[in-house]
């Protein structure tokens, strides 16, 4: 086992994502939300259920890789609360809060 503290060692998450996980799921769930925008501003349906699903894919793996994550020791704080305001994602809004709390 790695001895770098930044690394994910939930075993619950994906052992293949360490901790970069979490930006890639923030990443999918943005991607997933400009698809679902985009399908519903063209009228395409194939688009809109593309960025749903990428939305729920995302908020599934943001919640493993974060299972059991201390605020007070990791988080994106504002950033991640900004990120989530700005997608929609009450998740990110909730986990970014706790971060942003222990970090002031």
């Amino acid at each position: 086992m790695s001895s770098n503290p930044n690394q994910d060692t939930n075993p619950a998450s994906n052992p293949n994502q360490p901790q970069h996980g979490i930006i890639a799921g923030h990443a999918e769930y943005i991607k997933g939300a400009t698809e679902a925008v985009i399908g519903n501003i063209t009228g395409s349906h194939a688009w809109t259920t593309s960025g749903e699903q990428d939305k729920a894919h995302a908020k599934a793996s943001l919640q493993a890789a974060t299972e059991g994550r201390d605020p007070a020791a990791s988080g994106y704080g504002s950033v991640e609360e900004t990120a989530g305001k700005l997608t929609g994602c009450e998740w990110m809004k909730k986990e970014g809060a706790a971060s942003k709390s222990h970090q002031e």
